[in-house]
């Protein structure tokens, strides 16, 4: 019998756990030719949503959880449950009940088909602000330009992978992690299903715009170089104009005695290059950045406890 095991990340979710977990057990209850495993990263909550999974796990066997000493962040916990499940195949989903259970049937069939990499593209983003979904879409179209990697665009970490993919994530490592381009990255045969983004029914999200801005720049640093590509074509650029604008200076004073007017001149030539060599100081200091936090080598996570998911027809 093939064992399936949930993913789920958790930060401050102790509204949303109990239905989700009503809901996933619905699942794992009407689909018995399955052995299941759901694994809850606790990601240093500070509500009571440890206390909440212990519970859950007391009830019911087949909810684990890993608590993290802190909050590493998604991506760090996302890790964590690569590294602890122990499933055939790893299903990945929020606590939320963005992403519905009802679709995971869906992803195990396309599984027994044959496919390593089954992902759910959104067909409706649910209640989200309109400012949002702008700067959301607009973010993926620029990542599949400048990135080599095919990033899929309205695709998130809704997914289900063969133990095979979970085998490959694991071998990455970096800190400064952005695993939805690391999903595309290994590969794999993928299939993509259709569903439709439910709402939050408790609480509100850990993401504001500052942390996606964040995490819209870890994923273009992270999958190309084109930034820096960018800074060294506009200094070209600005010297190439400012040659061109001396010789303009220099033929109009020595062809026709014109004066050289000097101040508003100069403040635009200022302004501009300081502007661009601000902005190129930039650019190469977000990639120092990623060198100097990889250079360490510090574990992505550390565990401060842990429970495994416990099958009852295995434990009997």
């Amino acid at each position: 019998m093939k064992t399936v095991s949930i993913i789920i990340p958790c930060y401050n979710e102790e509204a949303s756990l109990p239905h989700m977990q009503a809901a996933i057990t619905t699942i794992i209850n009407q689909h018995t030719q399955y052995q299941w495993q759901v694994l809850l990263i606790n990601d240093g909550s500070k509500d009571n949503t440890l206390s909440v999974i212990k519970s859950i796990h007391s009830r019911d066997s087949r909810f684990g959880y890993v608590s993290l000493s802190r909050n590493f962040g998604k991506e760090a916990a996302m890790l964590a449950g690569f590294d602890y499940a122990q499933g055939d195949c790893v299903v990945i989903m929020d606590a939320d009940l963005q992403h519905p259970p009802s679709v995971i049937p869906q992803m195990l069939e396309q599984w027994e088909a044959g496919f390593d990499d089954v992902y759910a593209r959104r067909t409706d983003r649910g209640r989200e602000p309109l400012l949002r979904r702008i700067f959301t879409l607009a973010y993926y179209r620029l990542l599949q330009l400048v990135s080599r990697i095919d990033v899929l665009q309205n695709v998130g970490d809704f997914r289900l992978l063969d133990h095979k993919c979970i085998e490959a994530l694991r071998q990455l490592r970096e800190s400064q992690r952005y695993t939805k381009g690391m999903y595309c990255w290994i590969g794999f045969k993928k299939k993509e299903i259709l569903f439709e983004q439910g709402s939050r029914l408790e609480g509100h999200s850990s993401f504001n715009f500052w942390s996606l801005l964040r995490l819209s720049i870890e994923g273009v640093t992270s999958y190309t170089t084109l930034p820096l590509r960018i800074s060294t074509v506009l200094g070209l650029l600005s010297s190439l104009c400012a040659f061109v604008y001396l010789i303009y200076i220099l033929c109009c004073t020595l062809l026709y005695g014109d004066p050289v007017r000097g101040y508003p001149t100069i403040m635009v030539v200022m302004l501009f290059l300081g502007g661009a060599q601000l902005l190129s100081l930039g650019i190469i200091g977000e990639y120092l950045g990623r060198i100097f936090h990889e250079s360490k080598q510090r574990p992505v996570y550390l565990v401060a406890e842990h429970e495994e998911p416990v099958n009852p027809e295995v434990a009997s």
